[in-house]
Parts: C-alpha cells; sequence; structure tokens
C-alpha cells in the first residue's frame, strides 16, 4: 500500500511511531532529507538486518519520485516485512507540497 506525501506528513506533525526509509544515494540525501534512515536501494539487502525490530512496524520507504521506493518496498515484502509503505511521488512531491520545508 502507498502513502501520500500529505498523509506522511499528518504522520509526522501527529508525532506517530513510523519507520523511515531513504533509498536514495547518500549525495541525494545530502542535498534534501526528510528524516528517513539512509539505507541506498543497492544496499539494501545487505542491509535489511537493520530494520528488522521493525518487521511489524509500518515503514515508509520513499525516494526521488517513487520508483526505487517501490522496488524497496517488493524486495521488503519479500523478506516477510508486513507493513512497507511507498511515499507516493518521494521527494518530488514532498517539495512541491511543502517547499524545501522538512517536517
Amino acid at each position: 500500500m502507498d502513502i501520500t506525501v500529505q498523509e506522511l506528513k499528518q504522520k509526522l506533525d501527529a508525532g506517530e511511531s513510523l519507520t523511515l526509509v531513504d533509498v536514495r544515494e547518500a549525495w541525494e540525501n545530502e542535498e534534501f532529507n526528510i528524516g528517513g534512515q539512509l539505507i541506498p536501494l543497492g544496499n539494501l539487502m545487505n542491509q535489511l538486518w537493520e530494520l528488522d525490530a521493525h518487521k511489524n512496524d509500518e515503514v515508509i520507504v520513499y525516494c526521488r519520485s517513487g520508483n526505487r521506493s517501490g522496488m524497496a518496498q517488493a524486495l521488503m515484502q519479500a523478506q516477510g516485512f508486513a507493513n512497507v509503505r511507498n511515499l507516493t511521488g518521494g521527494v518530488l512531491a514532498w517539495k512541491e507540497a511543502y517547499g524545501e520545508n522538512k517536517p
């Protein structure tokens, strides 16, 4: 299931407990980040153990546009993560909705 930037912002503003994972490259994360743990898509399978404690939690993955995070979502679901959501439109959608404002 996917999540919109508006839904994510509401959850963040409400202080909900969720796990954010940024699957972009480090240089992209340095340019703009909405607060996720950085695990580039190419490293995800090798670093997935870092997220084992969140297998039954809501995990939201994001990238620049939603494509890489869609792949990450499928990989994580195949590895037993129960509630992985892809941020629709990624960071581009966030910037369109909220400018450069970080949560």
